[in-house]
Formats: C-alpha cells, sequence, structure tokens
C-alpha cells in the first residue's frame, strides 16, 4: 500500500491540474497516478514519524516524476478532453444530509435538487455528506485519509456515484454507519427524535475535515465534461450548523500552508432553531486556535446542555463564512427582525448580511407522469381519469371511507412543535363537522405521535393518522388529496407546498375546463417564512396568518385561525374561485431553474479564482457514465 500525504499529494497535482494551461486530459493522467485496484492512504495534514517521512518522500519522487511524462505526452493532444458544458464554477456542497439517500426534511431535499440544477448549468459539482448506509448504488474510491479529531487519528474512507452530473460523495465511517445500519430515517442526529449523540460533535468535525480532503485527494472521471481531483479553486457550500466549523478549519489548517487560497464558503441557514449549542469546555475538542473562540462564545438563559456559557456553531459559521445565505427572502427579514425569530443570533446576522433565496423543488422526484410511488401517472391531459382514482386509492389505502366527492385534507411533516402538528389536533374538533377526511402522516416525538393517533380513535370515520415514515404514502397523500395543510409556528421555505402545487403538471398547450378541480392541492398555510414567498392568499393558496412561535403551549388563536382557514377552503370546493386558484398554481415555475440561477450570481461575487458564468441548461444535467467501483 503507498501511502502519501494529502498535502503533498495535492499540492503537486494542483501544479498541473488547476484552471490553466493545461488541459483537462492532462488532470485525468496526472489523476490516474492512483491505480483503480491500488489503495492509498492520505494523511492529511498531520505529521507522520520518521518511517513513514521517509515512505512519503521516495513515493512522492516517483509520483511527480511519473505525472510530469503523462502530462509532456498529452500537452499536444488534448481536444479530446475539451469541456463543452462551460468553464462554470467549481462547487462543494457539504451537509449531514443528501436526498434521496438520507433525508429527514428540507435540507436533503435542497442538497438533492439545487446540486444537479447548478450541474445543468455548466458547474462542477460535488456533494459530500455521511454514508449513513449500504448505499446501493455508490461504489468504494478505495481512497482513504487519516484525520485529527480531538485527541484522536480517525480513518475515513470516500464512496462515490455520479447522478445528474453531479459527484456524490459520501464519508465512510463507524461514527456513521454504525449508528443507523439500513435504518437512517430519524436516526441520523439521535437514536430518537429529539435525542441527540452525544458524540454528534466529532461526528460533525469529521465529516468538515474529511470534505476539506474530499476535492484534493479524489480522482472522479464519471463526467465527460470534467476529470480529475477537484482543486483549490472551489467554493464551499455549508449547510446548517453540522457544518458550520468548516470554514474555521478552512482557515487555521489550509489557507496558512497555501491550501484553498482563493476558495470560499458560503454558508446557508436551513433552520436557525437547531445551532449546535454545547458546553463551552468542548472548544478544545475542535482543534482550533483560540482565535476562533470568540466566534464560538455564546450566552444563552437555557439549562441545556450546560446552564449558561456555551459554544454555538452556527453562530461560528455566520461569523466566519464569506457569505450567508438563507432558504426564502422572507426569512431572511424573520431572521433578524428579533430575538424570537432569530432564536438569538439575530444581532450576529444583522452583522454578517444575510441573502434569501427561495428554494425550487425536484421536478424528477415530484413529477406526476413519472412519480415512481402512484399506481396511476397522470399530466395534465389524463388527470380527468387518474386523479379521482388516485384518491379513492388513498381512501381504500388508509381506510377511510371511499368517495371522491369528499374533499380530503393532509398533513405531511415531522411530528416536531415548528411544524404545528398540535395545532391542527387542537383545530380538527372546530371543523371536523364540515364534509371532510383529515389524513396525517408523520414521525418524530412520542407525544406528538400519540396525539395524532388520539385523534383518529376520537374520529374514526374521518381522520386517519399514520406515525411512521412512509415515503410512497406521502406521494399518494399529496397527489390523491384536495388540501395540504401546514400549520408552522415557523417555517425557512417549506417545500411541501410546492410539492402540492406541482402534481398539477403545467402544459401551455393543453386548455384548461372541468378537469382544472383534479389537477393539483391548494395549501392552507401558516404566514412565515417561505410560505409567505410561494403561496399568495387567495390566489394560489390560503394564509392563516403568523403563530406565536412559542412551542411549549398552543396558542388559541393559531387554533381558531387553522379552523376558520379550513372551513373558507372547504367552502371553495368544485367552485370556479378554487379552479381559478389552480391556474395560477400551474402557471407558476417552481423548478431549481430560477433559484439555481440566484445561486450561481451569489457565488460568482465571492471572487473564486477561475470562477466563470454557467449556461443556460435544462435542469436534467448530461448523461452519466455508467458508474463504475473506483471512479
Amino acid at each position: 500500500m503507498a501511502t502519501v500525504t494529502a498535502s503533498n499529494f495535492v499540492s503537486r497535482a494542483s501544479s498541473v491540474s488547476g484552471h490553466g494551461a493545461l488541459g483537462s486530459e492532462s488532470k485525468a493522467n496526472l489523476a490516474q497516478i492512483s491505480q483503480r485496484n491500488q489503495t492509498m492512504t492520505h494523511s492529511g495534514l498531520r505529521s507522520l514519524n520518521n518511517l513513514g517521512m521517509l515512505k512519503t518522500r521516495s513515493t512522492r519522487h516517483a509520483v511527480a516524476r511519473q505525472a510530469m511524462r503523462k502530462v509532456q505526452d498529452t500537452q499536444n493532444d488534448k481536444s479530446s478532453a475539451k469541456i463543452v458544458c462551460g468553464q462554470g464554477m467549481t462547487l462543494i456542497f457539504v451537509s449531514a444530509e443528501v436526498g434521496p439517500w438520507s433525508k429527514t426534511g428540507g435540507l436533503g431535499d435542497v442538497l438533492g435538487g439545487l446540486p444537479p440544477a447548478m450541474a445543468a448549468n455548466g458547474h462542477r459539482v460535488m456533494t459530500i455528506s455521511p454514508r449513513y448506509d449500504q448505499y446501493k448504488d455508490a461504489w468504494d474510491t478505495c481512497v482513504l485519509v487519516d484525520i485529527q479529531v480531538a485527541d484522536r487519528i480517525e480513518t475515513v474512507r470516500f464512496f462515490h456515484c455520479y447522478k445528474r452530473g453531479v459527484d456524490r460523495v459520501f464519508v465512510d465511517h463507524p461514527w456513521f454507519l454504525e449508528k443507523v445500519w439500513g435504518k437512517t430515517g430519524s436516526k441520523i442526529y439521535g437514536p430518537q427524535a429529539g435525542t441527540d449523540y452525544k458524540d454528534n460533535q466529532l461526528r460533525f468535525s469529521l465529516l468538515c475535515l474529511a470534505a476539506l480532503e474530499a476535492p484534493r485527494v479524489l480522482n472522479l472521471n464519471s463526467s465527460k465534461y470534467f476529470s480529475g481531483p477537484y482543486g483549490d479553486d472551489v467554493v464551499f457550500i455549508a449547510n446548517d450548523w453540522h457544518t458550520a466549523v468548516l470554514p474555521c478549519y478552512l482557515k487555521s489548517i489550509y489557507q496558512p500552508k497555501g491550501i484553498y487560497r482563493s476558495a470560499k464558503v458560503a454558508f446557508c441557514i436551513h433552520n436557525i432553531a437547531y445551532q449546535g449549542r454545547f458546553a463551552f469546555s468542548d472548544f478544545s475538542l475542535l482543534n482550533l486556535p483560540s482565535q476562533f473562540k470568540s466566534s464560538f462564545d455564546f450566552m444563552d438563559g437555557y439549562d441545556k446542555p450546560v446552564k449558561g456559557r456555551k459554544i454555538n456553531w452556527m453562530k461560528a459559521g455566520i461569523l466566519e463564512s464569506d457569505r450567508v445565505v438563507t432558504v426564502s427572502p422572507y426569512y431572511a427579514q424573520e431572521l433578524v427582525s428579533g430575538a424570537d425569530r432569530g432564536c438569538e443570533l439575530d444581532n450576529f446576522i444583522r452583522k454578517a448580511t444575510i441573502t434569501g433565496i427561495i428554494n425550487g423543488m425536484d421536478d424528477q422526484e415530484w413529477n406526476p407522469a413519472t412519480d415512481k410511488y402512484l399506481s396511476i401517472k397522470y399530466d395534465v391531459t389524463t388527470v380527468f381519469d387518474a386523479k379521482p382514482l388516485l384518491k379513492e386509492a388513498l381512501q381504500a389505502e388508509v381506510g377511510l371511507p371511499v368517495d371522491r366527492n369528499i374533499p380530503v385534507i393532509c398533513f405531511v411533516g415531522r411530528l416536531e412543535e415548528q411544524k404545528g402538528p398540535d395545532i391542527l389536533v387542537e383545530a380538527i374538533d372546530q371543523f371536523i363537522d364540515e364534509d371532510v377526511q383529515i389524513i396525517i402522516l408523520g414521525t418524530g416525538k412520542k407525544y406528538l405521535e400519540k396525539m395524532i393517533e388520539g385523534v383518529e380513535k376520537k374520529y374514526p370515520d374521518k381522520v386517519r393518522a399514520i406515525a411512521k415514515f412512509n415515503v410512497p404514502l406521502a406521494h399518494v397523500m399529496i397527489a390523491g388529496s384536495d388540501f395540504i395543510v401546514i400549520p408552522s409556528r415557523f417555517e425557512p421555505c417549506g417545500l411541501i407546498q410546492l410539492q402540492a402545487m406541482r402534481n398539477g403538471t403545467r402544459s401551455e398547450r393543453c386548455s384548461l375546463t372541468n378537469i382544472e378541480q383534479f389537477l393539483i392541492q391548494i395549501s392552507l398555510v401558516a404566514s412565515t417564512g417561505g410560505l409567505v414567498d410561494t403561496i399568495k392568499e387567495g390566489f394560489t393558496g390560503f394564509q392563516m396568518g403568523a403563530f406565536n412561535v412559542e412551542c411549549e403551549k398552543v396558542d388559541p388563536a393559531d387554533v381558531t385561525a387553522v379552523a376558520k382557514t379550513a372551513k373558507r377552503a372547504l367552502a371553495t370546493y368544485g367552485t370556479p374561485a378554487l379552479k381559478e386558484m389552480i391556474k395560477n398554481c400551474m402557471a407558476q415555475d417552481l423548478s431549481w431553474k430560477g433559484p439555481a440561477k440566484q445561486w450561481e450570481k451569489l457565488l460568482l461575487s465571492l471572487g473564486v479564482e477561475g470562477s466563470e458564468p454557467g449556461i443556460d441548461g435544462e435542469e436534467i444535467a448530461p448523461l452519466a457514465k455508467e458508474n463504475v467501483p473506483t471512479p
């Protein structure tokens, strides 16, 4: 087994494979110095002992000679590796979740849909997330990296697949895989909802450090437009508190050594409520210089994990990143409006400034014409036959009376206070006398699971509560129901309302007649975050007003707002007013195409060397080559 320090490996590689005079074939040839059947161990920036240094020195000279020979052989023949997709940018998305491989909510959805949209516009894109399960489509690259976490050295291995123009990289380590064993669900962050793993700081420190190594040591050649390591001139997009320490490691470990000199970090807040607050004494576990201590230092009035002084990962991500982004313009306004909506980080966000870009949605996953979970596929030309049958199938599947003329309201989401299932349960008493059926799907906190099961027992002929993680049923519910209710106390963006509107596929060639009432689900939403940006009262849905953000109790005013809005919505069922709202929903472009262009503009403003605008590409990225065990 050859042993090469990552720092030496990359310094040699970047001298011949960066954005410069050499073509991508030269980059590919250089990258082939790591043969497919050879396992290489990169020791990161950790110093080796004398024996290791001796082995490294001899190996390094051999690698350099071989690389230079290959470069000289190929400098005059670079046309076969011509990049036809445009220069673009080199983007690295780092996240604790990436759909569809791992997902507990909107974070996974965004990492599933935005990167392919950026790749379709000509950028080279990688996502890096933990390998929680034995993903059948991700192959072992046989590249290992030794990383120091706290006072120990941990070895990680990288798995890889290439999908929709994106290099999907998964960090393999027992801290991720052994905690889950094929049952990711809600166990990404803890053994059950509301309970975190005690070593989450170490787990996500490991993720950040591995993410900083991957672009330099992985030789990825699945794309016909790009090949070789990603190199140093990259933009990292860190997502939520789990990756907030990444800019600190970039500044303290890599850039002082001349690595990633022009690299920048954009930090995206998907949910301000989860910040990574830990005991102040835990700062030493991060192996960061004391100069970063003030960026983590945080005081609050809560007793968890300890009373008083703490470290706060998200605060550090906000202060140490080059740009701060969030998932909707209205949510950006809320975050700086005060301590309640900004969860005590409002002052730091105002200092850093923040940009809100509304989320799109994945057209491929939520297309009723191709949805793998629907027994009956449809588009605007076949919806008249399909939608009533889907409603009947939904009613039969959950055990409600089968009647296509009864309006169905559904709730799909995590059973946590943020999403407001407790508000909905109390509101049901006030509108259950209407001609309506209600289906609730979600899993989360046990007391909320028991709460929704209790309302089913109370109204067995009208309500169904399914306290399970059930992706197929979620798709069937959104396709078969008439209304989606989203009673969130706060909601950064919300994707369920976009997915509901997407189930009416737009077609400019077809006239809209009496089939309109079957096309789409109308959303009933709380007036917060992206729900304000995406649902317009009386035009594309129903606004319920802003809710109380206090999660410890249910505000009676919020209960009344849900009940009154439900009655308003039900009164429009089958009327021209509802048909007009459906038309308005269908006229919207809810894909990632528009948001991807806004992201491109923001990331270009960071000024990373070699970054250029992309192209106006389609959201379906170029076809991937067949995956191979060692990319």
